[in-house]
C-alpha cells in the first residue's frame, strides 16, 4: 500500500521548467519601484468588554447577577499572563506546575462532572489532569477567583499540524518516508513508529515500504520524505538505515510484512505520532473496538475493528501473497479508513492510545493490518 510512480524525465522537467517562465504577453518594461524592507511583528489585541460582549453574548448571560464583566477580563488577563504568555523556545517538560502544565486561559461555560452547568467560569486548560493526591500545594490551580468559579479542563499539548508529505525534523510517525528506487520509480509510505532495541531505535514500517519486497541490502537509507512527496529537486534526506526485515514468502503464507531502519541521529526522529502523540503500550484488537490512525495519505482517520483473526490474499508488485490472522478494520460512517501510501502507519485504541497493529494494505472499503504483538515479536524489538 505503499504509493508508486515513475520519476519525470530530465528532459520533462526542463520543458515544464521552461514554460513556467514563459511570459503569458509581451509587457513594456517599467521602471522598478524603490522599496524598504521593514521587520514586522504581530498585532496583539486587548479584549474589552464591548468586544466581550459581542463575541460571547450567551457567556455574558451565565456570568453571576451583577458581576462586573471588567472583572472577568482583568481574571483572565492576569492570569494568562501569569501561566500561557511565557518567553522561551523549545519543549516544556511534563509537569504538575502550572507553569509547565497549564496550556490556555480563557473564559468558558463550567463543566462538573461532564455536564454543562450554566455558570461562567476562569477555565484552565491543562496538559494533564493530575489526581489530587499527586498534586502538592503549590501545583494546585484555584477553585474561584475574585468570587468567579475555576474549571479544570485536559486537552493535552497542542501542536501545530503539519504536512506528512514534507520534510520534517525530528521526523515524526504518521509522515512520508521511503527508499530511493534504483529503477527511477517514486515510492512513499508511512512512519509507524519509533521502536527500540536496548539503547538503540529504529524507525518502524513495512517491508515493502522500507526493504522493497525483500529486495534492499541491510544498510540501505531510508529517506524522509518519501522520493514520491520529495519534489524535483528532491528535498529529503535519510533518516536510518535498513537494519532487519521480515521476509516475504510467495509459497507459504506470511503473518506479518515488517521492517526497521536504525536511526543514528536521535534528533531525527520523534516518537509522537502526527495528531494522537505518544503510544501508551500495546494490547490486543478485539471485535468491534474503536481505533485510529495517522497516515502519510489520507492523515487521520477512525474506524472499528470488523475482524480480527482473517486469513487473506493481497496483491503485491512481486505477486499475490497470502496472509494469516490479520485484523480488518472499516472506516466509521461508511468513510474510508485508509488509501495507497498509509502503509506502515500505526494502528492504536482510540479510547487508551494502546498499539493493536501495524497497516499493510487494503481496499476502498476495508484496511488490513498485522497484529502489532507478532510485529515486535518477530522483530525483537519495542515501542520507544
Amino acid at each position: 500500500m505503499a504509493r508508486k510512480t515513475r520519476k519525470p524525465t530530465k528532459k520533462a522537467v526542463k520543458a515544464k521548467a521552461a514554460k513556467r517562465a514563459k511570459p503569458k504577453r509581451s509587457q513594456p518594461a517599467r521602471a522598478a519601484k524603490p522599496t524598504t524592507t521593514k521587520s514586522r511583528t504581530q498585532k496583539t489585541s486587548k479584549l474589552s468588554a464591548t468586544k466581550f460582549k459581542k463575541l460571547a453574548p450567551s457567556l455574558v448571560q451565565l456570568a453571576p447577577p451583577g458581576f462586573d464583566v471588567d472583572k472577568l477580563l482583568k481574571a483572565k488577563e492576569h492570569w494568562s499572563r501569569q501561566l500561557v504568555r511565557r518567553p522561551g523556545p523549545g519543549i516544556i517538560a511534563p509537569s504538575p506546575a502550572p507553569e509547565s502544565n497549564v496550556v490556555g486561559v480563557g473564559l468558558g461555560e463550567r463543566i462538573a462532572g461532564g455536564k454543562h452547568t450554566g455558570t461562567a467560569a476562569l477555565k484552565f486548560f491543562v496538559r494533564v489532569k493530575y489526581p489530587e493526591d499527586q498534586l502538592k500545594e503549590s501545583d494546585r490551580l484555584p477553585e474561584s477567583v475574585d468570587g468567579l468559579p475555576t474549571d479544570v479542563e485536559e486537552v493535552g499539548t497542542f501542536r501545530s499540524f503539519q504536512d506528512p508529505r514534507t520534510m520534517i525534523r525530528p521526523g515524526p510517525p504518521g509522515s512520508s518516508v521511503g527508499f530511493q528506487d534504483a529503477t527511477g520509480n517514486l515510492m512513499a509510505g508511512t512512519f509507524g513508529a519509533l521502536v527500540k532495541r536496548g539503547a538503540r531505535r529504529f524507525v518502524l514500517s513495512n517491508n515493502h515500504v522500507l526493504a522493497d519486497e525483500n529486495q534492499l541490502p541491510i544498510g540501505s537509507p531510508t529517506f524522509q520524505p518519501g522520493f514520491l512527496d520529495a519534489g524535483v529537486p528532491a528535498t529529503t534526506s535519510a533518516i536510518g538505515r535498513l537494519s532487519a526485515f521480515v521476509e516475504l514468502r510467495t509459497v507459504q503464507p506470511n503473518l506479518v510484512d515488517c521492517a526497521i531502519s536504525e536511526v543514528d541521529d536521535l534528533s531525527l526522529v520523534t516518537n509522537t505520532i502526527l495528531k494522537i502523540g505518544v503510544p501508551k503500550g500495546t494490547t490486543t484488537a478485539q471485535q468491534n473496538m474503536i481505533v485510529h490512525k495517522f497516515g502519510r495519505t489520507t492523515g487521520f482517520t477512525v474506524g472499528f475493528v470488523d475482524a480480527a483473526m482473517m486469513d487473506v490474499s493481497v496483491e503485491y508488485p512481486r505477486g499475490v501473497l497470502n496472509f494469516e490472522n490479520q485484523i480488518i478494520i472499516k472506516g466509521l460512517n461508511g468513510e474510508s479508513f485508509s488509501d495507497s501510501g498509509d502503509s506502515g502507519a500505526l494502528i492504536l485504541e482510540r479510547n487508551t492510545s494502546l498499539a493493536v497493529g501495524l497497516l499493510i494494505a487494503g481496499s476502498a472499503s476495508h484496511t488490513i493490518a498485522n497484529h502489532i504483538g507478532d510485529v515486535l515479536q518477530a522483530l525483537n524489538v519495542s515501542l520507544s
